[in-house]
């Protein structure tokens, strides 16, 4: 008797201690999990606006192809203007101009191309997986679109957005834990996931993390 009422503790013991993981141990670790993926996603998101913001000083609007934006920052090259000597007193006195100082070689002006790849990435940088979201074991690209919205005031605006789902970025993590975490985004009117920009209004680009 005394055995069996052993085996019954030890088995309430087990069972005690399972729920005291799904309680506690569970959230702590799928949080640390997202966390992880989250901060990689950023990162990559931040790299894809840093891309898109550059084709559109070159190209006057974004684009929503992969193909072009990749293209763009192997290839492309941006204006970057060289500043030697600077207006000074004695020149400002003898009524001279910027425009007449460069054309008497007193200070310099020029517009240099550079490289999109080595002024925003480096040559080492992995634009070929840019579209990809960087979550391990996952094999899935980014949504990406542009468009052109026109404000209250009739201004016609470019924008873009680049987003990732929940049960893309934590794939394979636990199921229930991402259905709760959609669940809150969505009754708290938020995406279920992360993404920058926006097709619909004007964010001035920003990721919905920050």
């Amino acid at each position: 008797m005394k055995t069996v009422i052993q085996i019954v503790l030890i088995v309430a013991a087990i069972i005690l201690a399972y729920f005291i993981y799904q309680s506690i141990e569970r959230p702590i670790e799928f949080e640390k999990a997202k966390d992880a993926r989250y901060e990689v996603t950023v990162e990559r998101l931040k790299d894809i606006r840093k891309a898109q913001l550059a084709f559109k000083d070159v190209n006057g609007h974004f684009t929503g192809d992969w193909d072009s934006l990749i293209n763009f920052v192997k290839t492309d090259s941006l204006p970057l203007v060289r500043k030697i000597g600077m207006l000074n007193d004695s020149m400002i006195a003898a009524g001279l101009t910027e425009e007449t100082a460069i054309k008497k070689g007193l200070i310099i002006r020029d517009t240099l191309k550079i490289s999109v790849m080595d002024t925003l990435f480096g040559r080492s940088y992995p634009i070929e997986k840019i579209n990809m979201v960087p979550v391990k074991d996952t094999v899935a690209e980014f949504h990406l679109g542009a468009n052109v919205i026109t404000t209250g005031s009739g201004i016609k605006v470019p924008v873009f957005e680049v987003k990732a789902h929940n049960n893309t970025i934590l794939k394979n993590l636990d199921r229930q834990m991402v259905i709760n975490l959609n669940d809150q985004r969505r009754t708290n009117g938020k995406y279920p996931g992360l993404k920058v920009g926006s097709l619909t209004e004007t964010n001035s680009n920003a990721g919905n993390w920050e």
